[in-house]
């Protein structure tokens, strides 16, 4: 006699299954994108959402954290806001559904709605394995975004702002990004909710290649409602000789899982990824890194800074996978974190794994709290203790975000940090 466990579902699970159902005919696609998302909403009846017993979401017990999982979004309209970065051009993808505004020399954007009719994105839907909820959820119910194409050889000038609003319910967006051979530009990937939206659930995939030279700043920051729950994703391809700063900022956000998934397939590829996590409340926020270096001569830096207050919890996993042939490989990773609250939480885990004998690479953890003599220092002076301390939290992230170096763009995420210590004090 066959027997097979049958998984219990949660309020959560169940609620998606359903509104898949309710959406049943209204999403775009052909045959193939529709087959997709049949194929990913089946598995996700099947598995259901991750629990602590799959390694890469042991610290992120999706099943048991996602409580509840609101309506699929409706009609809601939502203003796009100012840029983060003055000058930059704005295009904006409001409640899952682009809104494009001008163009951009040598920048080529369309809806990625196009892209799902016709069948062209049925591949980029497919999961990378059995563990990614992520992409199962947004390729199951991903309506619209943005496709960017950089022209071979561009400099844009002006940073691109591609702006997520969101105003409650649930909302899955979608960005592919290319940039050509020797191509340069600086893109900002922006998260927000309008005043006023109720909780949503929001997806987002964003697959980013850069082909051979090209150069490239991509900052996300991540700033939704108090209620909100985001699951983001980017998968990076790094090209021959290409570079890419990634800057991550999270400030927002009830339960947050943000990952990053890289690989280099060419030689002389560099990643430099940067993260500050400021979290208080009682908000759970899991940053998750997987990266392959493949091929020699490539070269990869890490550092995370986190600030927590209250009772957050906070996770950073990163792992480095080095490939036989990647010989010279250059990896390091570091996470700091400044925990201010007996009750909140940290956890880290940094992984190296090294198939290759010729290479450098190392990680490093700190946990602590705000440096007393410091403290003791500034108040000594007539600084008040509340402003002494979040001039000693600014001093600790900030460090990395001046490595960004673009004076505006520095200036426009400080703001953001500030806001946000300000809020705490």
């Amino acid at each position: 006699m066959n027997m097979q466990a049958q998984t219990r579902l949660t309020a959560a699970e169940t609620a998606l299954i359903e509104a898949y159902g309710g959406l049943f005919g209204q999403l775009p696609g052909d045959g193939a994108v529709t087959s997709t998302r049949d194929r990913l909403m089946h598995e996700l009846k099947l598995a259901g959402l991750p629990t602590r017993r799959i390694e890469a979401w042991h610290y992120t017990d999706l099943k048991t954290l996602l409580k509840s999982v609101p309506a699929s979004a409706g009609d809601e309209s939502a203003a796009v806001a100012a840029p983060l970065v003055a000058g930059a051009s704005v295009q904006a993808i409001v409640q899952g559904k682009a809104a494009l505004d001008g163009a951009i020399d040598g920048v080529a954007i369309k809806a990625y709605a196009a892209a799902l009719a016709s069948g062209s994105a049925a591949e980029a839907l497919s999961v990378s394995d059995a563990d990614d909820a992520i992409g199962r959820i947004n390729g199951a119910f991903v309506r619209d975004g943005l496709i960017v194409d950089v022209a071979a050889g561009a400099e844009v000038d002006q940073p691109i702002e591609l702006q997520s609003v969101h105003a409650g319910g649930q909302v899955h967006g979608r960005i592919a990004a290319t940039f050509g051979a020797g191509a340069k530009a600086t893109v900002v990937e922006r998260h927000i909710s309008a005043d006023g939206a109720s909780a949503a659930l929001v997806s987002s995939v964003s697959d980013i290649k850069l082909e051979d030279g090209a150069e490239v700043t991509w900052i996300i920051v991540q700033a939704q409602g108090a209620d909100d729950t985001h699951l983001g994703q980017i998968n990076i391809d790094l090209g021959k000789d290409s570079k890419l700063f990634l800057f991550v900022l999270n400030v927002g956000g009830k339960l947050v899982r943000q990952e990053i998934h890289g690989v280099t397939t060419g030689e002389g590829a560099d990643l430099k990824l940067r993260g500050v996590n400021l979290l208080g409340d009682a908000t759970h926020t899991d940053v998750t890194l997987t990266l392959g270096h493949d091929l020699p001569n490539t070269t990869s830096t890490e550092v995370i800074r986190n600030v927590v207050f209250d009772n957050a919890r906070g996770v950073f996993q990163g792992q480095i996978r080095v490939a036989p042939d990647a010989q010279k490989t250059d990896a390091r990773m570091a996470c700091n974190t400044l925990l201010m609250s007996d009750d909140g939480e940290f956890s880290v885990k940094p992984e190296l794994e090294i198939f290759a004998d010729d290479v450098q690479c190392a990680h490093g953890a700190t946990v602590a709290d705000i440096d007393h003599t410091h403290l003791f220092y500034l108040m000594a002076r007539g600084i008040s203790e509340a402003k002494a301390r979040g001039l000693l939290i600014k001093a600790f992230v900030a460090e990395i975000v001046e490595e960004l170096e673009d004076e505006a763009i520095v200036e426009a995420l400080e703001g953001v940090i500030d806001s946000w210590l300000e809020q705490r004090a």
